[in-house]
């Protein structure tokens, strides 16, 4: 079976990344090729030399297999070439640093097993899925006793070796103008000594063996296979994409340069359908080869192009001379590579010290990637990302603001000691979009931080009305029109009455009397047993300047609870709003007669100016009075409430 690695990577603008079979798609490439092409459907019946009286068409089954390989190939570079025209490649914004750092740590822990079991050269299945990492590493303990001696000292040589220059090319990297290749050295040594010592006669090694030269002819994909394939075909081209752009992230965080995820789907997009053609093998970005170019010192195109050729040339001339290399020294030299991506494991601590959240997604996508395999693994990761970021706009952190002496600065009391809230004026902020998921946290915290339920108070203060009434009609309680006095003539310290006003003046209960008013306290104590809950403010800022959308519920919600306040005289202001909100606010029909826009204001200070304007003119009302106005009637009973906390008791 001869099937060639589609390497090309047209329109690519990642510098560092190098295209090619990636460990983890070609074992989900190659489930598909079983499922689609068993061993079973090869059998030649009638023959008895296999166990089971029948023989396999091994010939048969690798064309068949190379063919359905080739149709997956192809159809994958079709997915992403009209994903990259679709220009869905803004989906690595999702993919945020601690998901990148956490995912490509996973992705190197499963190239690493698959490279040790080549080093011990032991045999092992090849698994696919769920659990596939654990199951492999069980079976290379199981069989640990067949490790061959010969391709174990090779691979540990090697990987001390090349780690060992590296870290000479590291450290002077400004005295050495161009790194040491070390890789290239120690491929060809070993291929000598192989050649030399004739490793696989004597001492049963495993080596590279036959390469083919030379290039198939193309040849069309089976299209019939589409409509089998695709749904194996997305999730492997899904998961090579997102392998591409996690280590591009990588290294373009590292060396400062930009990568476009839709020039991405349309690279890997085309350069998988003309590998495909030629009976290439899906291509994307290889952790370990990606690795061994930027240690190396690649840092252009040029390198690709560089590494291109020499596989050219391999393939047309010089594969033969490779032949005689040992597995565990190709394995080694990439296990060698991947110490980069191990390191990372190092950031975990940092992320915990910075934002505990972050740190989090880190682990959690590296464990499921490691447990679940890739591709569950990603998606996984991402679903724990995205529900962080809703978990953190649905449970926001809100404060009451105060005053910075002497300036218009506003910031949270808890966070400062010379900070002070200002009398009558409690000032909100809710620093997260107010939307249909936080708008109940959000009504929460609000009652906490004003210290009292607006519902609950107008619904105290309704009832203390109606048993004051209850108390005039029975003759227990006399009004005038300066307060309420007891059947002993005695002054309740609940009210404020007129020294000039008679109390008996207002005795005669049978003639109807003018409308008088009444002045409830009702902060004080009442002539009644109702505990109403006390109201301290006479205003309420909140503050917008960290709001970035409404919706539709959050727009009905913020108007019903500005209007509960005010029908417990508890001006509302909103301040340091954006215009998009406001033009949210227009839309859902938050301004009407009652709410209306002079309360808003650009900035907290505008809004305090405002009140305290109103204040020392006389225009703002006292808040914590409650205007009761009686008419007598004959033989009638009547109580109606007010939003504008007139109360009109008849008797």
């Amino acid at each position: 079976m001869k099937q060639r690695q589609g390497f090309l990577k047209p329109f690519g603008n990642d510098l560092k990344n190098h295209a090619g079979p990636f460990a983890v798609t070609s074992l989900m490439v190659g489930s598909v090729v079983l499922t689609m092409a068993p061993e079973g459907n090869f059998e030649i019946k009638g023959n008895t030399t296999g166990l089971n009286g029948t023989a396999v068409d091994i010939a048969a089954m690798n064309e068949y297999r190379v063919l359905v390989s080739n149709t997956v190939t192809v159809l994958m570079g079709i997915l992403l070439l009209i994903m990259g025209i679709l220009q869905i490649g803004f989906l690595v914004r999702y993919l945020s640093d601690p998901l990148v750092g956490g995912f490509t740590t996973a992705a190197a822990f499963h190239i690493a097993i698959s490279q040790v079991k080549l080093v011990l050269s032991v045999p092992t299945k090849n698994y696919n899925g769920v659990l596939s990492l654990i199951y492999t590493i069980i079976d290379i303990f199981r069989n640990i006793g067949k490790t061959n001696i010969a391709d174990l000292i090779a691979g540990l040589l090697t990987i001390i070796i090349v780690m060992s220059v590296k870290e000479v090319n590291d450290r002077f990297k400004h005295k050495i103008p161009v790194p040491i290749p070390i890789e290239l050295f120690v491929t060809i040594v070993a291929s000598g000594i192989s050649y030399a010592v004739d490793l696989e006669t004597k001492y049963h090694a495993s080596i590279v063996k036959d390469i083919p030269t030379g290039f198939l002819p193309p040849r069309p994909p089976d299209v019939s296979m589409f409509a089998d394939v695709i749904g194996s075909s997305f999730s492997t081209a899904v998961v090579g994409y997102a392998v591409a752009v996690s280590v591009a992230k990588v290294y373009s965080i590292k060396h400062n340069y930009q990568i476009d995820g839709n020039q991405e789907l349309v690279a890997f997009g085309v350069s998988n359908i003309f590998g495909g053609a030629f009976s290439g093998f899906f291509g994307c970005t290889t952790l370990s080869r990606t690795a061994v170019q930027e240690s190396t010192g690649g840092q252009t195109q040029i390198a690709g192009f560089i590494s291109a050729s020499i596989i050219f040339l391999v393939i047309v001339a010089l594969g033969n001379l490779l032949e005689p290399l040992q597995k565990s020294v190709l394995a080694a030299i990439v296990i060698a590579n991947l110490k980069g991506m191990f390191m990372q494991v190092l950031d975990v601590p940092r992320l915990w010290r910075q934002n505990k959240t972050d740190s989090i997604i880190w682990v959690v996508t590296c464990a499921a990637s490691i447990i679940l395999g890739l591709d569950l693994g990603l998606l996984a990761g991402l679903v724990f990302e995205l529900a962080t970021v809703v978990i953190r706009t649905q449970f926001p952190t809100c404060a009451a603001l105060g005053n910075v002496p002497g300036t218009d600065i506003y910031k949270n009391i808890k966070d400062y000691k010379n900070i002070e809230e200002l009398s009558g004026i409690k000032i909100f902020r809710c620093n997260a979009p107010i939307y249909f998921a936080n708008m109940d946290f959000f009504k929460d915290r609000l009652k906490a931080i004003v210290g009292f339920d607006a519902v609950r108070v107008f619904r105290k203060r309704n009832k203390a009305l109606k048993m004051i009434q209850k108390l005039i009609k029975k003759g227990k309680l006399r009004s005038t029109k300066n307060g309420v006095l007891t059947d002993l003539g005695v002054d309740n310290k609940a009210f404020e009455s007129d020294p000039e006003q008679d109390p008996e003046e207002a005795e005669d209960v049978d003639v109807p009397t003018k409308e008088v008013e009444i002045q409830v306290d009702w902060n004080s104590d009442l002539p009644v047993k109702v505990i109403v809950p006390k109201v301290t403010i006479h205003s309420l800022i909140i503050d917008f300047g960290a709001v970035s959308f409404l919706d539709v519920v959050s727009v009905k919600g913020l108007k019903l609870i500005v209007k509960e306040f005010m029908r417990i005289d508890v001006n509302v202001y909103i301040a340091g709003y954006d215009d998009e909100i406001i033009q949210k606010m227009e839309a859902c029909g938050f301004f009407d007669d009652t709410v209306k826009k002079d309360i808003l204001f650009l900035t907290i200070h505008d809004a305090v100016l405002f009140i305290r304007m109103k204040a020392l003119y006389g225009n703002v009302e006292d808040p914590i009075f409650e205007k009761i106005s009686q008419i007598s009637f004959p033989e009638s009973d009547e109580l109606e409430d007010h939003e504008g906390a007139i109360y009109k008791l008849a008797s």
